[in-house]
């Protein structure tokens, strides 16, 4: 019996450069967070050609994909996904580790650095279950840029925060852009968030409208 096949995302066409800050916004259920798991190598099962630094990436291998996943994109989630009985600094360290390119003592400096860069270096050895949610976000974004991603992609990592929270997260997005360079494309249903960033993309029931 063959798999049905769902057409979830129509006629999907577009790019983003080195250092743009992009949005993705539209009503539950138009193709947003499908969208976002296609473009970070998540899901595989599409029509359709993917592009990373200009190299096709469509079609690779599992283990290959999760190492181009791993070096070149950075994910941050709704929620955090932190490893409660480790240390911050142990979950900031982990992509790394998986990736193995450098020595732990390289790893755990690069932390420290990401941890200083986002202003909470001093909660390094805290048990990840011993931080406010704010401070955890923040975490998850620190373990996302761990390999110096070429793009940081976020599904509502805003969504589970208060105003003053959301707002320093949108501030280090912002920070990032301007001074690492670094490409952005973030889900989100916060309208206000998005107005604030380079470049909004609407969509609705699996199409871009804009």
């Amino acid at each position: 019996m063959k798999p049905v096949k769902y057409h979830v995302l129509h006629d999907i066409s577009f790019d983003i450069r080195s250092g743009e800050f992009v949005s993705i916004i539209g009503k539950s259920g138009s193709g947003k967070s499908t969208l976002l798991y296609i473009l970070s190598t998540m899901d595989t099962e599409y029509d359709g050609q993917l592009y990373l630094n200009e190299e096709l990436i469509t079609g690779k291998k599992t283990t290959e994909l999760s190492r181009i996943r791993n070096e070149h994109i950075g994910f941050v989630f709704q929620f955090h996904y932190l490893l409660s009985e480790f240390s911050v600094l142990e979950n900031v360290m982990l992509p790394a580790k998986k990736l193995g390119k450098k020595s732990n003592t390289e790893i755990q400096n690069d932390a420290l650095e990401k941890l200083s860069m986002l202003h909470i270096e001093h909660l390094a050895d805290k048990k990840a279950s011993r931080i406010s949610g704010g401070e955890k976000q923040r975490v998850a974004i620190a373990r996302a840029l761990i390999n110096n991603p070429t793009i940081l992609m976020g599904d509502e990592p805003t969504g589970n925060l208060d105003s003053y929270n959301s707002e320093n997260v949108l501030q280090i997005f912002k920070r990032l852009k301007e001074e690492q360079g670094l490409s952005l494309l973030i889900v989100t249903h916060d309208m206000d968030f998005a107005k604030r960033t380079d470049r909004i993309i609407e969509m609705e029931d699996g199409r871009i409208l804009k």
